[in-house]
């Protein structure tokens, strides 16, 4: 048997039932965003209930959902009959996750959600199920064939339904103007958190630990004034205190290379003359797409008035543990 060729198979059965899945998409998607939507803006919550696999995207749902901003909590269908219902209130959105839209356990629920005034959105293949006939808003997950050689195993449906709720968790993100700022409050633990909470000035280095110099500083002096700073760059300012250049010991070096003389040479020969930058305002995760995209090892952060004001060194980034 070959097994990367079946593997392939198995993929690319499901790359088609998605491909199905996308191009069904349609109105019911949009009035499931708007309702939960007014839901939200009613200051109401999301509550998500499925049964088995279902049940495990729906616990992915919940996650994602809260982790952008819109509070939902996973439902477990069995407890909720036997008082867990009381987390549902007046007002709140119930997705329900089924495939076949006929779970027992679901439908045993159907009555006593019926009753509490909520919206009920049904995430199912089948379309003339009990649940979907029950639902103000029903979204499509019906697969043709399962990637299972067998068709039993759930296979691309679970993969349908997994898609279509990142779907509905997304473009309800961009709809309610959710930004990185929000995403960042929701998330201050490991090194994500950090990124996008920390601040260039907050990692830059300043005070004793920055080396400026003029363009007329000769080489030797401006490697001591780096020794004392403990940086591997120096930045050069004019008489008017703005940026004219950086010199980096890799400057150094490169000159050095060239003439071993060059002790005594004003640094204005060798530097950088128009060093990368960033504003000491920006996140820090910026700063680790900045130093990738230039590939250098240092940059000159300036304020709102084009001045310099630190340096961020690839080492500073982490020893915070932000790379």
């Amino acid at each position: 048997m070959n097994y990367p060729e079946k593997a392939r198979q198995v993929i690319e059965t499901e790359i088609v039932e998605l491909q199905r899945l996308r191009d069904r998409v349609g109105e019911s998607f949009s009035g499931a965003v708007e309702r939960l939507m007014a839901c939200l803006a009613a200051g109401r919550k999301l509550v998500i209930c499925g049964v088995g696999k279902s049940g495990n995207i729906g616990r992915k749902l919940a996650a994602t959902l809260n982790s952008t901003g819109a509070p939902a909590v996973l439902l477990n269908v069995g407890d909720a009959l036997h008082g867990d219902l009381g987390v549902v209130n007046e007002g709140d959105l119930v997705i329900t996750l089924s495939y076949s839209g006929e779970t027992v356990e679901l439908l045993s629920l159907l009555p006593h959600l019926k009753r509490m005034n909520v919206t009920l959105l049904a995430v199912t293949g089948g379309l003339d199920s009990t649940l979907a006939r029950n639902a103000d808003v029903v979204l499509d997950v019906h697969v043709e064939k399962e990637a299972c050689p067998l068709n039993l195993a759930p296979t691309s449906s679970t993969t349908n339904m997994l898609v279509l709720c990142d779907a509905l968790a997304m473009v309800l993100l961009e709809a309610r103007g959710f930004q990185a700022d929000d995403f960042a409050r929701l998330h201050p633990g490991g090194s994500l958190g950090r990124a996008l909470l920390t601040r260039v000035c907050d990692v830059m280095r300043q005070g004793a630990q920055l080396a400026v110099i003029p363009p007329h500083t000769v080489v030797r002096d401006a490697l001591q004034a780096m020794t004392r700073a403990r940086s591997g760059a120096a930045i050069v300012v004019d008489d008017e205190g703005r940026l004219a250049g950086v010199f980096t010991h890799g400057d150094f070096v490169r000159a050095f290379q060239s003439d071993s003389s060059i002790a005594d040479y004003s640094v204005e020969v060798f530097m950088t003359r128009k060093p990368v930058t960033i504003l000491a305002d920006k996140l820090a995760a910026e700063v680790v797409a900045t130093l990738e995209r230039h590939r250098v090892d240092d940059l000159v952060v300036l304020d709102d008035d084009q001045r310099p004001v630190g340096l961020v060194d690839t080492q500073d980034l982490s020893r915070m543990k932000l790379v």
